[in-house]
């Protein structure tokens, strides 16, 4: 297993092929608090890659400077080996980089077809490519259908998941940043949501996943990083991690593991 940060990663992928980069990160919400602290990830096309720590640790922190959201202070974001440092959170949803982010970001008030009809705003100029996305996502999502007349603020917490997941796949993204797709969810959508994301992996789509669903998460993943302090701890494939995730996670919660792996 690697103690270094990157996995291998091409930097002259397509541009239907884009693999996402940060390198020697440094970002803080406060003067001289480092949330991230030389912190480096990468993520390729056609792979979930998937970002483990405990509680605390800055993975979502990470996922916020890649969309845009927190400026780095230091280092450098790459968008299919273009650097992407100081480019705007909605000038980067334009370059194929989608975000779901921990929190719901529906509108409540509005209907599940309203809120998916916002979700492909930037196709209305062809209404034809405009309706038939819609439709495709009551198709990929059929959970949805029966509720597209319903309020999106009535819709259980999965159920509202299910329709972030539906309307950030609407501009067929590239590379899709995903924070706690499980946390709150009942299982049997947590289901869907991860079939999906295998999906889009089959598609060649870039994955970055930051769960606390460890064994949910490990179980798709392709690569691993975890972080700790807002630093990188250890990476590398998935089965490296194999005789190692237990320990881990006792670390993380300061707790003694059994046997079977249950605190």
């Amino acid at each position: 297993m690697s103690t270094s940060s990157v996995s291998t990663w091409d930097a002259g992928t397509s541009a239907r092929s884009k693999g996402i980069r940060m390198s020697s990160v440094f970002t803080s919400y406060y003067a001289d608090q480092w949330v991230l602290r030389d912190f480096t990830l990468a993520a390729e096309p056609g792979m979930i890659t998937v970002l483990l720590g405990p509680n605390g640790a800055g993975k979502s922190t990470a996922l916020r400077v890649l969309y845009g959201l927190l400026r780095a202070h230091r280092g450098a974001v790459t968008l299919g080996g273009r650097d992407i440092t100081r480019l705007e959170a909605h000038r980067r949803l334009r370059e194929g980089l989608a975000f779901l982010p921990q929190e719901h970001t529906l509108f409540p008030a509005m209907s599940v077809d309203e809120n998916l009809e916002l979700g492909a705003a930037a196709l209305r100029g062809d209404r034809q490519r405009f309706r038939a996305a819609i439709e495709q996502a009551y198709e990929q999502y059929a959970i949805l259908r029966g509720l597209r007349g319903k309020l999106a603020g009535s819709l259980s917490g999965g159920q509202q998941r299910i329709l972030e997941l539906a309307r950030l796949m609407l501009t067929d993204p590239d590379v899709l940043l995903v924070d706690e797709p499980s946390n709150g969810v009942a299982p049997n959508l947590v289901d869907v949501a991860y079939d999906a994301m295998q999906k889009w992996r089959s598609q060649g789509k870039t994955i970055l996943l930051v769960d606390q669903d460890i064994e949910a998460a490990s179980s798709v993943a392709d690569y691993i990083y975890t972080i700790e302090s807002g630093q990188n701890r250890i990476s590398g494939p998935t089965e490296e991690f194999a005789g190692r995730m237990r320990e881990l996670v006792s670390e993380w919660l300061n707790v003694h593991m059994d046997g079977d792996g249950a605190a």
